[in-house]
């Protein structure tokens, strides 16, 4: 990963853990196009690299993401009137629909690193909607959140529409974004949408220390299968699908190197050190769902 440089983002990779930080603080880390290109390609070389272990994302400054630029003025959101946007293509083409905070939370959907959220400030719109394909997220107390898209004259994205009832429920999913309120990081907890609350310079540390317990204790492959087994169920109609997954990946992953070492580590109470590399050991049932197009 040496070498790696972005224009709206930072990353940085120490003792296996990656964090990837909104680098904008001047504008409290709006989202762009190219942070959306940026934050894909960081994605893509967290997964391509085997010494990360956790992705944890934060942002620079006193703000997480103030949501969508506004710069552009009444036409933000306007795609047709818009002439400053090459990451989406010919205008006539089917990838210009696509909506960018779509591609950035399915990208962070498909990663096969776990992802933390440290929000340490506000996070509004997409700064919202991009947590909800992370897998945990923490805040600071001053951060502030807001599905505001209602006040815009505009809708959810960001494939919001699927993650925000799985995790907090329909009935609120359906408040927050009917209001558009601004709410704090208690309601936030308590309402399920975050995993703890910390003071402000405790926040980092503590995700820090979460990504520490995935990096020190657990086998790459194992955690990797783990993420998609469990983000992929939240869609199945059946637990018969759970089991049909379950089933291969213990017979793949029994007859591991990796669950080798995880018994005989146990064994001779000594730490695990698992060899099996997530560029090279998936097994070959995955992945098991199928592409899904835009169309």
């Amino acid at each position: 990963m040496a070498g790696k440089t972005f224009e709206t983002v930072t990353l940085e990779v120490a003792d296996k853990i990656a964090t990837l930080t909104l680098n904008r603080p001047d504008k409290l880390n709006a989202f762009t196009g190219q942070m959306m290109l940026d934050m894909i390609a960081a994605f893509d070389a967290t997964d391509a690299d085997d010494d990360v272990r956790a992705v944890i994302v934060t942002g620079a400054g006193r703000g997480f993401c103030a949501g969508a630029d506004l710069s552009s003025g009444a036409n933000t959101f306007n795609y047709d009137a818009r002439t400053d946007r090459p990451e989406r293509g010919d205008k006539g083409s089917l990838e210009a629909l696509r909506d960018g905070g779509g591609r950035v939370t399915l990208r962070i959907f498909e990663s096969l690193k776990p992802v933390i959220a440290a929000v340490n400030g506000p996070a509004v719109g997409i700064g919202a909607t991009m947590q909800l394909a992370m897998d945990i997220r923490m805040a600071s107390e001053e951060a502030r959140f807001g599905f505001v898209f209602a006040r815009r004259g505009i809708v959810p994205e960001a494939c919001s529409s699927w993650f925000l009832p799985r995790l907090v429920g329909i009935q609120t999913a359906l408040e927050w974004c009917y209001s558009g309120r601004v709410f704090p990081a208690t309601e936030a907890k308590e309402r399920g949408l975050v995993r703890s609350v910390h003071a402000s310079g405790a926040l980092l540390p503590a995700a820090q220390a979460l990504a520490r317990e995935i990096a020190d204790n657990t086998a790459p492959v194992s955690v990797s299968l783990t993420r998609r087994m469990m983000w992929s169920m939240l869609g199945a109609d059946h637990p018969m699908e759970a089991h049909k997954v379950d089933s291969r990946a213990i017979i793949a992953r029994g007859k591991s190197e990796d669950a080798k070492e995880g018994v005989m580590s146990f064994l001779e109470k000594r730490p695990a050190v698992y060899p099996v590399k997530v560029s090279s050991g998936m097994p070959d049932f995955y992945p098991w769902e199928k592409p899904r197009p835009f169309e």
